[in-house]
């Protein structure tokens, strides 16, 4: 199909295939032949050339057709010969016939097959009128709503309405089109009619309309989904909604409330009709978009330790730039805490009339004090979120600057301050419930045998490196094993309570003698080493211990670690230069986004369960945890802009699309879309990937999109999500810039299939191993524990899990049989294909007499006398089907349900029921 061929109504698929196009014809004996298909100017036959048979043989009659199928629907396609030589999109097939003979047909293009489908199936439901209904019907749908709107803008009633005013209208309809954009589309149109001017008629309007707000992927979708007809009625929007979207008990009621929310049209709402625009409305909405809006609200629970959790870390919050020479602001704590943040950093040293300040570099614009900082804390501590707020503080102050400091917590955050000791007797830390609305102190503690008003402890190590970073050596209070010397007051040691910061000596030492109020904090340096020649014991002690994970010293241009490194440790509090965007700050705001946003999730259970096994350098699939395949379509962009100071040739950008899965080491992985060269601002990709994922819980997804044609900074925008996060089906993916704005109109249009989830157009897969590319029965297998009584135990239950895994799999196999013969997907539902076997018998031109028979357990379809082969394989696969089902009870009036919603007739209540249906 030509580049610049619109298809956007049911009259541009008729001409394209009154033009005619080559395609694939494929035999049932594997074998391809490449044939011109065109459709009759009478509109009454479908023909190939050349052919054998007499051309007068080499056609198809479109009364004939009983129902055109997208994709390998049919033997013939699914045979193992050419099933791997061509895409699913690329094939459709034509049933036709008394006996469902299949028409099977491949294209070069998803788009050509679309224009087939949508103009047969026009045909197929409308054929029996005249010709130029095909013009006229069912677009008169959009027609009259744009005509009314139109109307409403033409003031002046003089039939046409000023060149600027239409843009406006337009650029209403369709936020984020370009003004340059819609001018030029007018000009065009007024060229080819060869009527110039400043003002816009009716039809002239309309027609740029079509072209330049109907989206030719959504188009195309809408067609599949629609059973012939240029809209979505009720049937078709409830299917989309359980099918692809993954929604859960959809009705006609869930359906209304859509169409009378998106449906531009007033006739389009009282009929139940969802149009092009208002399709293309709802798939734009926040209810189509990416994010599963269960985790736009708190839904974890909330009760486990606080060591169960990774908490919202900020490592230096006051700074807006690099560390050495950045300014400080309070500001940076303002934005810190309404993005969420858990855990803020404060580095305090003495300043001038006792006023303890709070900076990191040498600058004197670098320093705030630290009451302000205090001040502001307690009017936006829980702004964004309730749960407890920790204060690491780093204390280089004198001790009567520390009693200030002290009073000053006391006095401005009042109540808010937990000062409850921990009790001996517990093992855990409180949950975040518990300590809902309180504010935490980390930092050093007096020994609980020291009685004095003061005393010395020992500097972190993060203390004595900002210490030398910033020429503080303190090596006159040093101690012998080199460590650094404070003098710590007692006011100040009394406000820590349960988080008592704790220099780390090994974990075997932890084991034994750390308390679980107490708390160490690793450079990243070291916990990068653990993480690589410890990861089992990192993770067994982040089960009970809070450990605190801050950057190298390094790092003077505030750049950040990537959390991922100490995430899969168990590591709860990583600690980021929010000042500083990028990869590493994008999967921390993205991780956090989750849970409603309040700054606490609940790490994975194989983390936090007492006996359980978990290295952070898995490179494979990890014992009790199901693993997922996500099946990803990138299909387009809208209104990418430039990237931001790029000097790019021109206004255009030539974008591409990295998708990357960030995780534990096994699930790291990256593809690349194609660089898209034509109508840049709104690609279209159409690129397929596929990634394997072995710890969901702790997997995050992020799109970025780049140009190709740039000079200096080629991002354009991003978008990182949890995975657990991500709805399947059709979404839409809001688009942000590098600091985090969420780009106006700017999406991705993408299609998610999850394995073990409900949509997306794949199999719902129950199986206990989705590892890709196995075909052989995997069975549930066992470890030996070496106690023999408990392996006994399992080892009698082997053959039980083995029988109900080939239950299931029989049950899968038999289910998925019956709805490929019913044409449909593997996704489809008991009741679709129902409906689809039901219309199969109203459809029908000779009498067809098929039994429902109650006697057995399951309601058996029994067929007397003449029936097509395709109805009767059909018959014989639902039969299995029961066979392998133990049906409850309900299920035989929802069989019944389903075939009277399509059959209208009286039957008596008996044990067996007669559908006869005669045309």
């Amino acid at each position: 199909m030509p580049n610049n061929r619109k298809i956007n109504s049911t009259a541009a698929c008729i001409s394209f295939m009154m033009e005619g196009c080559e395609m694939k014809k494929v035999r049932s004996n594997s074998r391809m032949y490449n044939r011109f298909f065109l459709l009759d100017p009478d509109m009454r036959f479908l023909r190939w050339e050349p052919s054998k048979k007499d051309s007068e043989k080499a056609k198809l009659e479109i009364k004939s057709i009983r129902e055109v199928r997208v994709g390998k629907k049919t033997p013939v396609l699914r045979s193992n010969g050419l099933s791997d030589q061509f895409p699913e999109e690329c094939a459709f097939s034509i049933i036709y016939g008394e006996n469902y003979e299949s028409l099977d047909l491949v294209a070069s293009t998803a788009d050509i097959v679309n224009t087939w489908v949508m103009g047969l199936r026009y045909l197929v439901s409308y054929g029996k009128h005249t010709p130029d209904v095909v013009g006229a019907n069912q677009t008169s749908l959009r027609t009259l709503w744009i005509s009314s709107l139109f109307e409403i803008a033409d003031i002046e009633k003089n039939g046409h309405i000023p060149l600027s005013r239409s843009i406006q209208l337009i650029k209403g309809l369709n936020p984020g089109m370009k003004a340059s954009t819609v001018e030029l589309k007018f000009k065009e149109l007024q060229k080819a009619s060869d009527k110039y001017g400043s003002n816009i008629t009716c039809d002239v309007f309309g027609e740029a309309y079509c072209e330049l707000c109907t989206r030719p992927e959504v188009f195309f979708l809408l067609v599949q989904f629609s059973s012939n007809k240029e809209y979505l009625d009720l049937k078709d929007l409830m299917i989309f909604m359980e099918v692809e979207q993954g929604m859960e008990e959809v009705n006609e009621i869930t359906a209304l409330e859509i169409i009378n929310k998106y449906e531009p049209s007033k006739e389009g709402r009282e009929k139940g009709y969802l149009t092009i625009d208002g399709f293309t409305r709802y798939l734009l909405s926040s209810d189509c978009y990416i994010f599963d809006p269960h985790h736009k609200v708190v839904c974890q629970d909330m009760t486990r330790p606080l060591s169960h959790y990774y908490i919202n870390s900020a490592h230096n919050a006051c700074h807006l730039e690099d560390h050495y020479w950045g300014t400080s602001d309070i500001s940076g704590y303002i934005q810190a805490l309404k993005m969420g943040c858990r855990s803020i950093e404060l580095v305090v040293w003495d300043g001038p009339d006792n006023e303890p300040l709070i900076y990191l570099g040498v600058s004197v614009v670098s320093q705030v004090a630290f009451r302000s900082v205090i001040s502001v804390i307690d009017k936006y501590a829980f702004e964004a979120s309730e749960y407890p707020l920790i204060l690491c503080l780093v204390v280089h102050c004198s001790v009567r600057q520390q009693r200030f400091m002290a009073q000053c917590l006391k006095k401005i955050l009042g109540d808010k301050l937990y000062l409850n000791p921990a009790c001996p007797d517990e093992i855990y830390l409180p949950s975040p419930e518990q300590l809902k609305g309180k504010i935490l102190i980390k930092g050093k503690k007096l020994p609980s045998d020291n009685s004095d008003s003061e005393g010395d402890v020992t500097d972190e190590d993060e203390g004595m490196e900002i210490a030398r970073r910033l020429g503080h050596d303190g090596r006159e209070h040093l101690n012998g094993a080199g460590h650094r010397k404070l003098r710590l007051c007692r006011e100040l040691s009394d406000q820590v309570t349960l988080c008592q910061s704790t220099k780390f000596k090994d974990f075997e030492n932890s084991k034994r003698n750390q308390k679980y109020w107490q708390i160490c904090s690793f450079n990243e340096v070291t916990a990068s080493r653990f993480a690589n020649e410890y990861p089992e014991e990192f993770v067994k002690y982040n089960k009970r211990f809070l450990s605190r994970i801050y950057p190298s010293s390094m790092r003077i241009d505030s750049s950040n670690m990537n959390p991922q490194d100490f995430w899969k440790c168990g590591c709860q509090i990583v600690a980021m230069n929010y000042q500083t965007p990028g990869l590493m700050m994008d999967l921390n705001t993205g991780w956090f986004r989750q849970n409603g946003n309040c700054g606490y999730v609940l790490r994975p259970s194989i983390m936090r369960e007492e006996v359980s096994y978990f290295s952070a350098n898995a490179k494979d699939s990890l014992p009790g945890v199901s693993a997922q395949l996500l099946h990803l379509k990138i299909i387009s962009g809208q209104n990418l802009p430039k990237p931001k100071g790029s000097g790019a040739k021109g206004d255009v950008v030539e974008p591409y699309l990295y998708v990357e899965i960030h995780g534990i080491p096994a699930d790291c992985a990256e593809h690349r879309t194609k660089t898209v060269t034509q109508n840049g601002d709104n690609p279209i990709f159409d690129d397929s990937f596929e990634f394997h994922i072995n710890l969901p819980e702790l997997a995050i997804l992020r799109f970025v999109v780049l140009d190709d044609d740039f000079i200096g900074d080629e991002f354009i925008a991003q978008y990182t999500i949890p995975f657990e996060c991500l709805q399947t089906g059709f979404r839409h993916v809001p688009l942000q810039s590098l600091t985090g704005e969420f780009l106006q109109n700017t999406t991705l249009f993408v299609h998610i299939a999850i394995t073990n989830r409900r949509g997306g157009g794949k199999a719902h897969k129950r199986g206990l191993s989705v590892r890709k590319g196995k075909k052989v029965r995997e069975y549930t297998s066992t470890k030996t524990t070496g106690i023999k009584a408990i392996d006994e135990v399992f080892r009698t239950a082997t053959p039980s899990l083995r029988e109900a895994t080939d239950l299931r799999e029989n049950v899968q196999n038999a289910l998925v049989s019956f709805k490929e013969l019913c044409g449909l997907t593997s996704t489809a539902n008991m009741k679709q294909c129902i409906l689809t076997v039901s219309a199969w018998l109203l459809n029908s031109e000779s009498p067809l007499n098929v039994t429902l028979n109650l006697r057995s357990q399951y309601p058996l379809l029994e067929a007397h006398g003449p029936v097509p082969d395709l109805l009767k394989k059909v018959l014989t696969s639902y039969e299995v089907v029961g066979v392998h089902i133990f049906i409850k009870p309900t299920f035989v009036n929802d069989i019944l349900c389903m075939f009277f919603a399509g059959c209208s007739f009286s039957f008596q209540k008996s044990s067996r029921i007669p559908i006869t249906m005669k045309m």
